[in-house]
């Protein structure tokens, strides 16, 4: 019955999708790379189009399906604690509808690393039909596209030792959507799209303290292979079945917060502890393929922040806010600086995206840096929206020229 009800709202619904959609975390495919034009300086009284106050605060991403612009936060005290996902107008900000979703269960003490990003940091996915969403101990949630809810599932509630809470953002295949469950049950989910079964799931006790979003990669026979970097090893499953694939040991010991980035049959893993290092595999083969997969492996690394892919090069600043470039071919330093206009304390979290032939990092508290890639640091503008003192943890969205930021207080539109 609910799969017909779900097949229903398909047949009677326009398909949203386009190609100026941002529908997941990092843009299409995760490739954190759009085409579009955009300004390269704002502030509060240039180039900023129209800005809403947030009713709470949150570390997700906006997506844009349409004309709809979509996003997750949380509000947590004595009377009224619950997780939210938002819809507005993209052109105008104007707030469509707002979902609620209250905390009825035990969640992390807000204390320790928590209180860096939160309770809403997973950010959600949608298909151009439905939009999926994920609130960690608060489970998987599908909702369509004029936010009536058609499904919700409980993928765990485990209590972890270090209370960090959860990051993963999901990913669709196919008929099913992917669920990086690391710390609500030491696992990775496919549920199904139209009714949120469970199709397979894939337990492991080293899937604690894995933060990054799995992708898909395609090999040249057409098949795919979920990639997904954990504690000390790349993993490759069968996205239809679950099925470990191939594994390869790496030297990124403890958490692992980055996602791996595809490039065809290339996969790059960076993340662990401080300066556990980053490596370079090919995709495809049989059991522990480290030995014969292996392209390289380097000491330099991202502790949060997903590095951008662009012309055989590597870019991130990480969260010491120094801004590093390496070789996507070798892994070799190209160039490591100190960005001078960001102050101490974690300066940055949120990853860095390619629009035009611009790189875009937003930083914390001190606004978004725009740097051209190329064989040094040359920062282009750095953009802060003044009256807005909360965290900006997310990566921005960009659609039809515009650029969407969020902070704990506000979601901001830029365009010319």
């Amino acid at each position: 019955m609910l799969r017909l009800l779900f097949l229903s709202f398909v047949l009677s619904a326009t398909s949203m999708a386009s190609a100026s959609d941002w529908a997941e975390f990092l843009g299409p495919n995760g490739s954190a790379k759009s085409t579009d034009s955009v300004v390269t300086s704002w502030s509060s009284d240039q180039n900023l189009l129209w800005k809403v106050d947030l009713p709470g605060s949150g570390s997700s991403s906006p997506i844009i399906v349409g004309d709809r612009v979509m996003l997750t936060c949380y509000t947590n005290d004595d009377s009224s604690s619950k997780r939210q996902i938002m819809c507005f107008d993209k052109r105008s900000g104007k707030s469509l509808w707002a979902s609620d979703y209250p905390v009825d269960y035990r969640e992390d003490s807000f204390q320790g690393y928590i209180t860096e990003h939160g309770y809403a940091s997973n950010t959600p996915v949608s298909d151009g039909e439905f939009v999926y969403v994920f609130f960690g101990k608060g489970g998987v949630h599908c909702l369509d596209l004029d936010g009536r809810k058609i499904w919700s599932v409980d993928v765990g509630k485990e209590s972890s030792n270090r209370q960090w809470g959860s990051a993963a953002s999901l990913v669709l295949f196919e008929d099913s959507v992917i669920v990086n469950a690391a710390e609500e049950s030491k696992s990775i989910i496919a549920l199904d799209k139209a009714t949120g079964k469970e199709l397979w799931r894939q337990e492991a006790g080293m899937l604690e303290l894995t933060y990054g979003t799995p992708r898909l990669a395609t090999l040249a026979d057409g098949s795919r292979e979920l990639v997904i970097s954990v504690p000390s090893e790349i993993w490759a499953l069968d996205p239809l079945t679950g099925k470990l694939n191939w594994y390869a040991s790496t030297s990124m010991s403890g958490n692992v917060c980055p996602s791996t980035i595809v490039d065809g049959e290339n996969i790059y893993a960076f993340g662990g502890y401080r300066s556990s290092g980053s490596i370079a595999i090919r995709a495809g083969g049989k059991d522990d393929v480290g030995n014969s997969n292996t392209l390289w492996t380097s000491r330099l690394s991202s502790y949060v922040a997903t590095p951008l892919l662009y012309q055989g090069r590597l870019y991130w600043i990480d969260d010491k806010g120094i801004a590093y470039c390496s070789s996507a071919e070798t892994g070799e330093q190209i160039y490591r600086e100190r960005v001078s206009e960001l102050e101490g304390g974690r300066p940055v979290y949120a990853s860095p995206i390619l629009i035009a032939n611009k790189i875009f990092v937003v930083s914390r508290r001190r606004g978004t840096f725009v740097y051209a890639p190329g064989d040094k640091f040359e920062l282009v503008s750095q953009n802060i929206l003044e009256g807005d003192d909360t965290d900006f943890n997310a990566s921005p969205a960009v659609s039809d020229g515009r650029l969407y930021l969020r902070s704990n207080q506000s979601l901001y539109c830029i365009g010319g």
